[in-house]
């Protein structure tokens, strides 16, 4: 299992938008990452990362709601990327082992293995592999996959009579809906989900489906997401540093930014009104320990508006402000001092008092 998995750890795919995050796959042959069709719902492009490549943005190609499928412009490496093969024509039965992978952003690379529970189990005239192992929302948009390292099928993250179970589209849809796609050869297409016909700008006359009239969005029709409230407020504070606003979103009030060697996560609480933003500096030294937190309760007792604190091995430097109080200037003020301290300790923490510079994910 351990040299598939491998494989599998480069081809996953890390997806944020502003509504939601989810997990998708690169396959090497087509040039596309596949993923479900919730995770980028109402995106004409979506953040995506991998372990090979680096955070940028993804168009958004073809959408399928009928099958909860949607197909993404390739990274700009992607040759690079290793193949993985589709299973298809493989006979799933009950009891065969299988994989679900996910990686969504802000979470860790999961590995959850089951037994297939079913192989046909129908939900709206769709015929889906049962699994056993819970998915949770991140899993969304990865592969199952068997024990040759074969993808059977696309997770979906499913509530049924209030259980999380896990479900998965079987592999044989998604490879003919490629094949129905890379038939057409166009990049802004969609699956019509009163006719089941895969359309495009050719065959969609004033947002309705040509074949049976059904009113049908193309993903490069959707508006363009536009911040409001607090959130534009940030994402105004966030330009200003001379950051990427777009590629900043990593899901629903969430931020993160690379300044220095900290990263920099921001996220607004609606309910509490509250802002906060973490540096994640270094990790805690194996020794010594007690210096390192007697410096730590001492910068705390100096510094007005800034926070340390530990999380497992992880320092963190945390900035908090009501939204009441947060305007562009102020915000820009102290978001600035905490990409300025946040470097600054990271230095002393490791060099003076021993920390361990953190690892990359």
């Amino acid at each position: 299992m351990t040299d598939f998995i491998d494989t599998y750890r480069d081809v996953i795919v890390q997806i944020a938008t502003p509504y939601s995050t989810g997990t998708g796959f690169y396959l090497r042959g087509p040039g596309l990452i596949v993923t479900n069709h919730h995770v980028v719902e109402g995106n004409r492009s979506v953040i995506v990362e991998g372990s090979k490549f680096k955070k940028q943005l993804a168009p958004v190609l073809y959408t399928d709601r009928k099958f909860d499928l949607a197909f993404l412009a390739g990274p700009q490496n992607g040759s690079e990327l290793p193949d993985v093969r589709l299973g298809v024509g493989k006979v799933l039965r009950e009891r065969d082992p299988v994989t679900a992978i996910g990686h969504p952003f802000g979470l860790k690379f999961s590995v959850k293995s089951g037994i297939v529970s079913g192989t046909r189990e129908v939900m709206n005239n769709i015929p889906y592999l049962h699994i056993d192992a819970a998915l949770n929302p991140g899993n969304s948009g990865g592969p199952l996959v068997d024990n040759e390292g074969d993808v059977v099928g696309i997770n979906t993250f499913i509530i049924r009579d209030g259980d999380n179970i896990g479900f998965s589209l079987p592999v044989g849809l998604l490879h003919d809906s490629l094949q129905e796609y890379q038939k057409i050869g166009l990049l802004n297409t969609a699956r019509c989900t009163a006719c089941s016909n895969v359309v495009s700008e050719k065959t969609v006359e004033k947002g309705f489906c040509s074949f049976c009239g059904n009113r049908i969005t193309l993903p490069g029709s959707v508006e363009e997401y536009l911040p409001t409230g607090i959130s534009r407020t940030i994402e105004a504070i966030v330009g200003r540093t001379g950051h990427a606003v777009n590629l900043s979103r990593c899901g629903p009030s969430c931020w993160e930014i690379n300044q220095g060697s900290a990263k920099i996560n921001i996220t607004y609480h609606e309910k509490s009104g509250l802002m906060t933003a973490d540096a994640i500096l270094c990790q805690l030294p194996k020794e010594n320990i007690k210096a390192l937190y007697e410096f730590l309760l001492r910068e705390n007792y100096n510094n007005e508006a800034l926070t340390f604190a530990v999380h497992e091995q992880d320092i963190l430097l945390s900035l908090l402000i009501y939204d009441r109080y947060l305007n562009e200037d102020t915000g820009l003020q102290l978001l600035q001092t905490l990409f300025e301290k946040a470097d600054h300790y990271d230095n002393i923490l490791v060099e003076t008092y021993g920390a361990q510079w953190k690892m990359e994910d």
